[in-house]
């Protein structure tokens, strides 16, 4: 059974994947209306609405009706500065969006997690993810779709330098710890939003490759 979504909450267009995933929701016909807020403007679109700014600010602003939210928001502690503040991003500032888009009727949030994602883990950045994962469980979603992808692969504006030492490599390993493609990630984001299922869903990064295809 299928949904057909007409209204989209997006956080983390400017990213990577929110770049491609915000690309193909705009050329979806079922979708009239993407709400998409960033930090700095996006390119104009007729079914695109860009509120700019500080997330602090406009995130209880936010307003219209939202059928599916998707959240792409993720930082590294090199760009964050400091632990506390890369906890600030890829917890604090997901748990608020999800929070502000269940309030918008959203029914299904999408968020994109980490491999390895452990509320337990002595890894700090498995810890944040698998902490955030938690605190989304624990809004009681209807439905919840966690993605855990492994290494991303594709151009960034800002190139990361262990990502391209360690892309290469990702591809030839198998399983869910093969590198994937973005492009691959947010096709297969869009396919999760299609399904209808109730409850909380993980998917590891292999399914997502086969998703995605």
């Amino acid at each position: 059974m299928y949904l057909t979504p007409q209204h989209i909450l997006l956080a983390g267009a400017s990213g990577l994947t929110g770049e491609h995933l915000l690309d193909r929701l705009l050329n979806e016909p079922t979708v009239t209306r993407v709400l998409a807020p960033s930090r700095k403007p996006l390119a104009e679109h007729p079914r695109l609405e860009n509120p700019v700014g500080d997330p602090a600010v406009f995130l209880p602003q936010l307003s219209g009706r939202v059928d599916i939210a998707f959240c792409c928001l993720g930082t590294t502690i090199k760009k964050a500065g400091s632990e506390s503040a890369f906890r600030a991003v890829d917890l604090d500032m997901v748990v608020a969006f999800a929070k502000r888009a269940r309030e918008l009727g959203a029914r299904h949030l999408i968020v994109i997690s980490a491999i390895g994602a452990d509320p337990k883990s002595s890894v700090f950045y498995n810890r944040v993810k698998g902490e955030m994962e938690q605190a989304l469980k624990a809004q009681d979603w209807p439905q919840l779709t966690i993605v855990r992808p492994s290494l991303l692969l594709g151009e960034r504006l800002e190139p990361r330098l262990a990502e391209q030492l360690a892309g290469p490599l990702s591809r030839l390993i198998p399983g869910k710890y093969h590198g994937i493609e973005v492009c691959e990630l947010a096709r297969a984001m869009w396919r999760l939003a299609l399904e209808e299922q109730d409850g909380v869903r993980v998917v590891e990064s292999d399914e997502l490759r086969k998703l995605g295809k």
